[in-house]
Formats: structure tokens, C-alpha cells, sequence
């Protein structure tokens, strides 16, 4: 073979037409033997050799981008949280289900892409149409909040484009979505709960009426209609109580009047803010209360990081790295497959926890 010009240093990266000029081929022919001769063109073995010592004497590496650009797509799945910054922060509730998507994504060969309702324009409001247009710079893409713009994701789905929702979103006809199992979850908390001896129970939640709470009150409700429990909630106050503001509504005050009607056992949602579970717990607090000694508490969810040094509370977890490695299958059977018949819920585990126990005996 003969003998080739030394590559000089060079700055950047290096292009096919300096391979081509330093194995004295076309660029054509680089092409064709870096992308491995996939059409099957004859090639005299010493001008591959000569492609190939070319490439490595200038550190060629193909331009992932050309390559994906190519191929009609990135390889690259997006993620868009809607909340003011992405949830990166290892106490937030949301950060174990990004440590399941990264993980599932780099185990499938893609990359992310990262989004806020927060990155848009200046005077522009976040998960607007124009905001949500950003997430086509990737192949298809994870949604992350508990409220959602509906009209704009719904125009993105209704153009095709490959989205699945973390969290249950089925009021959108189309849109994919992968969700923890809320109500078998919660029954069973309840049914526990009943084991203790627990006939009269309350449930607090948000009043926001997100589906994750929607479904928590529906399997509370659908346990406390089974047997004993069922003519126990017919009588006094509802079993469900909805607060706009928990701090200011859920006071030692009120926890001692739900005692007073017979209510033993107290029941709270986890939300982005757990805001009713922190209201619960400093109300039962003040009232110079402790559980399971004088009442049983439970936490649908796990207590957010600032109080698990408390207690651990009887419920159930939510598996949010499964959850996030889940919507990352469920996007990428979208985008090779055109979707995939499986189950979009993944079951919690129950967490006996300390808090509860049976009531104590009537005075």
C-alpha cells in the first residue's frame, strides 16, 4: 500500500472529505466503507485499508447527528416536567422516577432531553402549545405532573406524535400513560386497617381533584363498603374529607371532633407537597396525641424526606423508579413497535409501618 501524508493537527471535528483526501478517495467511497457497505458495492480490499487508517490517523467518529438525521429520528427521548424547575433534587417525590427512566433509556440505547414549563420564553406561560411543540427536537416523549395543559398535549397525540403520561391520564383519548395501581393500594391499606379494628375511619385529601387522589378515594371507598366497615360508614360525617387549605383546615381541634364521633383511624393522600399528610400529622401533634397509642394514621405514598425521620407510617410505596422504567418501555414500544398490550399500572406494595394499630378502648 502506499504510503500515505501524515494528518496534520487539526482543530474540531474531522469530516468525511479529509478522510477522503488523505486516503486519495472520493468521498463517496468513505461513505460507503465507514458506514460499513451496506449496498454491497465491490471494494478492493487496500482501498478499504486505506479508508480505515485514514479515519484513525484523523480520529474520525461519525457525526451522531448526520447518522440520526438519517435515519428519520434522534434516539433521543424526551422528558417534560411540568413544574418551575426539573425535579432534580433527591428529596423531591418525583426524583425516584427519573432515576427509573434514566436508567431504563440507557439500558435501550437512548438519550434524554429535558424539559420544563419554565424554559419557555420570557412572558410566556408554561405547557402552553408553543412550549409543548419543543418536545418534537426528540423521537417521543415522558410527561411529569399531576395538572397537565389537556389541550395541547391532546393536539399532540391527535398528530401522532409518540407521548406517554407518568401518572393515569385516560380523560385523554390516545395518550399512553403508565400509573401506580392508587386504588387496589389503598383498599388494602384500608383492609388492614379493618384487621386492626378499625370500624370508623377518615380520608384527607387534596382538593384538586388530580386522578391520583381520585383513584386513592376510590379504593378507599370501594374497601369501606365490604362487610362490617359498610354499616359502619353509614353513620356520621362522610368518610372523605376534601381541604383546600390542609394547614389551616386540619387543626388539633378538628382531629379531636373526628374522635369524638368515633372516628380511630385517619387517612392521608401523598401529593407533590403532602401537604395534607404534614397538616395531619402536626394536628394530631398539637392535640398532645400519638400514634397508634390514642389513634391510627396511614400515608397513601411515602412522607416526603424532611419528615421521614419521623415514625414510618403505615401505608403502602409507590414504586417510582418501576414507574419511570415502565414509561420508558411503554414510549420506546410506541416508537419500534406502535404500542404494546400491557398493563399501564404497576401494583404498590403495602407498608405496615408504625402508626397503626387497634383503637383504643372507648372511654
Amino acid at each position: 500500500m502506499a504510503e500515505q501524508p501524515v494528518a496534520k493537527a487539526r482543530r474540531g471535528r474531522p469530516r468525511q472529505a479529509e478522510v477522503a483526501r488523505l486516503a486519495g478517495v472520493s468521498q463517496t467511497t468513505v461513505s460507503l466503507v465507514l458506514s460499513g457497505n451496506k449496498q454491497g458495492i465491490a471494494l478492493h480490499p487496500d482501498t478499504r485499508a486505506r479508508v480505515l487508517e485514514a479515519a484513525r490517523q484523523l480520529g474520525y467518529a461519525p457525526d451522531p447527528a448526520a447518522r440520526r438525521l438519517a435515519a428519520a429520528r434522534n434516539d433521543l427521548l424526551g422528558v417534560f416536567s411540568f413544574t418551575a424547575t426539573f425535579p432534580t433534587d433527591v428529596a423531591h417525590s418525583y426524583y425516584p422516577i427519573l432515576v427509573g427512566v434514566e436508567q431504563e433509556a440507557v439500558a435501550r440505547g437512548y438519550d434524554l432531553v429535558l424539559f420544563t414549563g419554565s424554559s419557555a420564553a420570557p412572558g410566556r406561560g408554561g405547557g402552553g402549545a408553543a412550549e409543548l411543540n419543543r418536545v418534537r427536537l426528540a423521537d417521543g416523549c415522558l410527561f411529569l405532573g399531576r395538572h397537565v395543559p389537556a389541550d395541547p398535549l391532546r393536539r399532540l397525540v391527535e398528530q401522532g406524535y409518540p407521548a406517554v403520561h407518568i401518572g393515569r391520564r385516560d380523560e385523554l383519548e390516545g395518550l399512553a400513560w403508565v400509573g401506580a395501581d392508587y386504588a387496589a393500594a389503598t383498599a388494602e391499606v384500608v383492609r388492614r386497617l379493618a384487621a386492626l379494628g378499625h370500624r370508623r375511619m377518615v380520608l384527607v385529601c387534596e382538593s384538586d381533584q388530580a386522578l391520583a387522589s381520585v383513584d386513592r378515594e376510590r379504593g378507599f371507598r370501594a374497601a369501606l363498603g365490604e362487610g362490617e366497615l359498610a354499616r359502619a360508614s353509614d353513620a356520621g360525617p362522610g368518610p372523605v374529607v376534601r381541604v383546600a387549605d390542609p394547614a389551616a383546615e386540619i387543626t388539633a381541634s378538628w382531629v379531636r371532633a373526628r374522635l369524638a364521633e368515633g372516628v380511630t383511624a385517619f387517612v392521608a393522600e401523598e401529593t407533590d407537597t403532602c401537604a395534607a399528610w404534614r397538616a395531619l400529622v402536626a394536628a394530631v401533634d398539637a392535640a398532645g396525641l400519638t400514634a397508634p397509642a390514642d389513634l391510627s394514621l396511614a400515608l397513601l405514598g411515602a412522607p416526603p424526606a424532611d419528615l421521614a425521620g419521623r415514625t414510618e407510617p403505615t401505608g403502602f410505596d409507590v414504586p417510582k423508579a418501576e414507574l419511570g422504567a415502565a414509561a420508558v418501555r411503554t414510549l420506546t414500544a410506541l416508537l419500534t413497535e406502535g404500542g404494546a398490550d400491557c398493563s399501564p399500572l404497576v401494583p404498590c406494595a403495602f407498608r405496615s409501618g408504625h402508626t397503626a394499630g387497634p383503637p383504643p378502648p372507648a372511654p
